[in-house]
Parts: structure tokens; C-alpha cells; sequence
């Protein structure tokens, strides 16, 4: 979806009744389950996360990327005005060109310094309520899911 237009309708989703109904309602967690590592997280209250939460569950095949894993997507969203290049420990952003979910651990390939760099300007979507250095010991090609956690 076109940057403007997801724009044009978060800015109505923001004024709408079900908008101001959301706040009201409980925290929207998930598990993301990869390889052996089950990692707990909690939804923001962005587009991006109302259309992964719209998508679940998610399945999908793990690949790494320095020290951050990540994986394809059938959740679509354009960039968010607020979309990130650098990310902080816990942080799970949305890779928009890609249709990925990127979690990163630690340094990526294009990191400088102590940084953890994306691979460009993401949207975080949800942070992490437990310790994401777990997903180092994710490999390749392990299956990965996203799933709603019981309330």
C-alpha cells in the first residue's frame, strides 16, 4: 500500500470510534516462536500492528542477517512517517520493501559502532518483553511463527 494512503487512513483510524475504543481494551501480545527460542512481545498501537495482528498466525522460514533474523510475510503496509533505520534491543520492525519482519539481536552487516542498523527505514511494529539474544542461536531455515498469545 502506497505510503500516503496508509497515512491518509491512520490518520482516520486515529479519530475513529473504534480508535478510541482500542485504548480501552488489554495489550495485544504475541509468541514468536523460531527454532527452539519463544520469544514474548507486545503490539504498538501503529497501522503496521494492526495488520500483522489482522494477519496471524504467521508462518514462515527463518534467514539471518548479521546478528538479526528475519522472515517473509504475507502482511503488506506502506512506511510510516515515524519508521526507524536504527533500532533498540527489542525492537520488531516490519521491513517495507521486502515484506519482511526483522528482529534484530545485535550488530547487523551495515552496523557501525555499537549501533544496530536496519537495512533501511523500518516500522517498529512491537517490543519484545523478553531477552531477544535468545534468536542468535536461530539458524537458517528454521520455521518461524507469529501467534496470538491467550489472553
Amino acid at each position: 500500500m502506497p505510503t500516503n494512503i496508509l497515512r491518509k487512513h491512520s490518520r482516520s483510524l486515529a479519530t475513529s470510534p473504534v480508535a478510541k475504543s482500542r485504548t480501552a481494551t488489554p495489550p495485544r501480545e504475541i509468541f514468536i516462536h523460531a527454532g527452539k527460542v519463544v520469544i514474548r512481545a507486545r503490539l504498538r498501537a501503529t497501522p503496521t500492528a494492526d495488520r500483522i495482528w489482522a494477519t496471524l498466525p504467521i508462518y514462515s522460514t527463518a534467514e539471518t542477517w548479521g546478528h538479526a533474523i528475519q522472515f517473509e510475510t504475507h502482511a503488506e503496509t506502506g512506511r510510516e512517517s515515524d519508521a526507524k533505520s536504527l533500532a533498540a534491543p527489542g525492537d520488531i520492525a516490519y521491513w517495507v520493501e521486502s515484506d519482511r519482519v526483522i528482529i534484530p539481536f545485535g550488530r547487523t552487516p551495515i552496523s557501525t559502532a555499537s549501533e544496530i542498523r536496519l537495512p533501511c527505514r523500518c516500522n517498529v511494529w512491537a517490543q519484545a518483553l523478553d531477552d531477544v539474544t535468545a534468536l542468535a542461536t536461530v539458524r537458517p531455515g528454521q520455521r518461524i511463527a507469529i501467534l496470538e498469545a491467550a489472553s
